[in-house]
């Protein structure tokens, strides 16, 4: 199970485009839980929608009367801001939408947007029924009778929409086949039969789709908990060309500040990790306030020496790392990366005259005599102990429940040591042909394919060989 996490989302309906929040499944007391940022009155659970992001994050700063102030990583959240709270491309659902896409040949673009669109409105509606709930009496986490909560927009994750409530439609539609047949991918539409499934498809949601919708609208708050009206919303084309003009110009903004950052032929260079921290997901081992984290990543930014943070079965621990000639070079010495517990005790080491790999950069005088904590980023943190956990977890039965991506920062890491230890063997076995580099090449082209359990099996003796490999390479310093 991946750690708690609160992930920003849009969904398109009735030509508006509203922005809230998804806590994806996260394990509490035993039991697998999830979440949307939404509250219930009368006896009707729903979800708050917002203009924009900066009136999503103006609603998280100021008030704690919903269902996921009391999650593991709203205390980050509070202090995000609208640029934090944007939607990625693959968190941005349109439901009005999925009519045209089921008129398209079914490419693999197709199938995978048409099953994102139905997941996330299966888990809307496993966290909004409440007249299910009220049947099948809802539970606190311990098993118990819950008779202290009210019923909300936390539910157990068990991907299950009941006929007998609330969305009967919905429950319908994800019974059919053609639908189910959408979470094996485009190899499922292929051939005359393929062919005959995605009519199957578009059958389906000509059927239900409107009977869903109609379901789905009486849980939408338009009003964001009553800060905004509906006056407040333009339409989605409007919107959807705002999004793309400031999405350009933010490329091109990184874009300049990428050329701005990249070092000369030869010198030593950071890796191309912007400035900025991604503070949704749960804070790794070594925790503290964003700001902080943003603050320290000025200076080491600006020395091209990144502060890391990884976690192996033995231990979790910091060290140091740079780039020479694009070649990964961390704090260590003979092919070993030392690692230290705290970053008070990774400042004293920086500090004293012991002999290491970094001493001939340029701007380690500026490290050694710095107070700058060396906190990480969360893309420099690279826990292989849970990745090993969560590849055990989906190849014994918990398939769908994270996603390709999830080996991409941790092979990052490897990479870099396996580089710099000559770990020939992990090389080997990340090379592009070998299962694990295949896993990471789709997940690079496809990143929210889900990661089934035949795959995990697969990959598992070969990470859990990488992590024993890297794990010899690190040494524990006192």
């Amino acid at each position: 199970m991946a750690r708690p996490s609160i992930v920003p989302i849009a969904l398109t309906v009735d030509d508006r485009i509203g922005f809230t929040l998804w806590a994806p499944p996260w394990e509490e007391d035993g039991e697998e839980w999830q979440a949307f940022l939404g509250t219930s009155e009368d006896d009707r659970a729903r979800v708050h929608l917002f203009p924009t992001p900066a009136a999503l994050a103006a609603f998280c700063r100021t008030r704690t009367d919903h269902d996921l102030a009391d999650h593991p990583v709203w205390p980050v959240v509070v202090g995000l801001g609208a640029a934090d709270l944007t939607p990625d491309d693959d968190h941005r659902y349109d439901l009005d939408g999925v009519y045209d896409i089921a008129a398209e040949n079914p490419d693999r673009w197709a199938v995978e947007e048409l099953a994102a669109t139905i997941d996330i409105v299966t888990r809307l509606a496993e966290c909004l029924d409440v007249e299910d709930d009220a049947d099948d009496e809802l539970t606190d986490p311990d098993g118990g009778p819950d008779v202290d909560d009210d019923i909300d927009l936390e539910r157990r994750a068990d991907g299950a929409v009941a006929r007998g409530g609330e969305f009967g439609a919905l429950a319908e539609l994800v019974s059919r086949p053609e639908i189910g047949s959408l979470g094996l991918g485009v190899e499922a539409f292929v051939g005359r039969s393929g062919e005959d499934a995605w009519v199957g498809v578009g059958n389906a949601l000509d059927d239900l789709w409107e009977d869903v919708l109609e379901e789905l609208g009486a849980h939408l708050d338009w009003t964001g908990g009553g800060t905004v009206s509906l006056d407040d919303y333009p339409s989605a084309a409007e919107a959807d060309d705002e999004y793309d003009e400031d999405d350009d110009l933010e490329d091109d903004l990184e874009d300049d500040a990428a050329a701005a950052r990249r070092p000369a032929g030869g010198a030593t260079a950071a890796s191309a990790a912007a400035a900025g921290v991604s503070t949704i997901a749960r804070p790794g081992r070594v925790s503290a306030p964003p700001a902080e984290v943003a603050k320290a990543a000025e200076f080491w930014e600006a020395v091209g020496i990144l502060p890391v943070e990884v976690v192996v079965p033995e231990g979790a621990g910091l060290t140091l790392r740079c780039y020479v000639e694009d070649r990964a070079r961390f704090l260590g010495r003979d092919g070993e990366v030392f690692l230290f517990d705290s970053p008070e005790e990774l400042t004293r080491f920086c500090r004293g005259s012991e002999a290491h790999d970094l001493t001939e950069i340029a701007s380690w005088p500026e490290v050694a005599d710095t107070t700058t904590p060396p906190l990480p980023a969360d893309q420099d943190r690279y826990d292989l102990a849970e990745t090993s956990e969560l590849l055990a977890q989906v190849a014994d039965g918990a398939g769908g429940l994270v996603d390709h991506r999830v080996l991409a920062q941790q092979v990052e890491g490897v990479g870099d040591i396996a580089e710099y230890a000559g770990l020939t063997r992990v090389e080997e076995l990340l090379r592009p042909d070998a299962p694990l580099g295949r896993a990471v090449a789709r997940g690079e082209r496809v990143p929210d394919t889900p990661l089934r359990a035949e795959d995990a099996a697969a990959l598992r003796p070969a990470w859990d060989e990488v992590v024993t490999e890297v794990s010899g390479a690190l040494v524990f310093r006192d």
